[in-house]
Order: C-alpha cells, then sequence, then structure tokens
C-alpha cells in the first residue's frame, strides 16, 4: 500500500479498439491485486455513460448543485462528481485514488504521463502514441517499432507487471 502523503504510480494502457487493452488492463489487476497491492482503473470513455438514474436520489442532489455525490450501498460504493477541471489521469488518481499501489488507466492517449500502448499486427494500424507522448514499452508482436523500448507479448503478464512493480516504469518516466 501507498505511504501516506505519496501518489500511486499511474500508467495509461493505449492502442486502438479491438487490440486489448480491456483485457490487458483486467489480467494485471488480476495479476497485481493477487499479490497484494491496492489496484485502481480509470476507464476513458468516448461516448456519454448515464452514471446515475434521472429521479433517484443522488441524481437530484447532483442536478440541484451538488458537486459530488456518493451512493453507498451495503457493500459498494459510487461516486459521481464534476470532471471540469481534473481530467487528466495523474489528476484523478490525486483526487480520488491516493490510497492505492497503482492506477491503471485505460486510454488517455493524448492526456501527458507514462503509457504503455497495445499494437498488434492483426490490427493494421500505427502506434498511437511516441516516445514525446510518455511511450515506455509496447504490448505487441512487432519487434520493429521502437526497439530501444521494452516489448511485451499480450500474453505476457508476468513480464509486463513485473516491469511495472520493479520500478523500470517510474524511472523511465521521470527520464
Amino acid at each position: 500500500m501507498s505511504a501516506p502523503n505519496t501518489l500511486p504510480l499511474v500508467i495509461s494502457v493505449v492502442g486502438h479498439s479491438g487490440a486489448g487493452k480491456t483485457t490487458l488492463v483486467e489480467k494485471l489487476v488480476r495479476y497485481l491485486s493477487d499479490r497484494g497491492l491496492c489496484i485502481a482503473t480509470i476507464k476513458h470513455a468516448h461516448h456519454k455513460v448515464e452514471l446515475d438514474t434521472p429521479g433517484k436520489d443522488s441524481y437530484r442532489y447532483k442536478a440541484a448543485g451538488a458537486a459530488m455525490s456518493i451512493l453507498l450501498t451495503k457493500d459498494a460504493l459510487q461516486l459521481v462528481a464534476d470532471a471540469k477541471v481534473e481530467r487528466e489521469p495523474e489528476q484523478l488518481a490525486q483526487r480520488y485514488l491516493a490510497q492505492a499501489d497503482m492506477v491503471l488507466a485505460e486510454g488517455f492517449s493524448h492526456a501527458p504521463g507514462a503509457k504503455i500502448e497495445v499494437l498488434r499486427r492483426a490490427c493494421e494500424k500505427a502506434l498511437r502514441c511516441t516516445l514525446a507522448d510518455g511511450l515506455i514499452a509496447i504490448i505487441t508482436d512487432m519487434d520493429e517499432i521502437y526497439p530501444e523500448l521494452p516489448h511485451f507479448s499480450l500474453e505476457d503478464i508476468e513480464g509486463i507487471a513485473e516491469f511495472l512493480l520493479a520500478g523500470k516504469a517510474s524511472v523511465m518516466i521521470r527520464k
């Protein structure tokens, strides 16, 4: 668990639709959680998603002007908050997920911060990110792309997780 007043490591998993981002994040969450780490996720959606049900209490509170509203059930919590200022993974992690050891953010290819990109030859697309965008590793079956970066296969969950845990990712981010 992160020490007080420290922020979790935030890594964005980027790539084109259908590349395998969600599956990769899911497997990494399972692997890292099984090792006792507190893992949080952030998913960037490009389409409108209804986070609360119109007419219900928490919806009415937000409609009345509440900046944040929490719906608490016996075993779950849902936070609905205005996100007009904090829209990047690092900002969101700092505000809402500081208790996590690591935050895996899916998407956010244009946001600042460290990124690992999923790119498969079968997708027939170009990389979304460059080294200047914060690209620190590639999950791919194409050795010729950025050979100076660490490459992992989609099945190498242990290798990807160990890369992140070993601090290699955070060292590369600070370069």
